[in-house]
């Protein structure tokens, strides 16, 4: 089912594009927490290999 990894990898792009958003607004305003910023990266490296495995599929 091509369409719905399509929408799945879309939806995992806008989920980890909003994150960052989140993270960097809480860092700016109430300091960094590494925790987040490790949570957001491994999105992104989930989101990437989504994109990779679609890609390569």
């Amino acid at each position: 089912m091509p369409g719905s990894t399509d929408g799945s990898t879309k939806a995992m792009g806008v989920l980890t594009v909003g994150g960052l958003v989140v993270v960097t607004a809480y860092t700016v305003a109430l300091g960094s927490n590494g925790w987040l910023w490790f949570g957001w990266v491994v999105l992104g490296l989930l989101t990437l290999g989504m994109i990779a495995t679609r890609s390569s599929a």
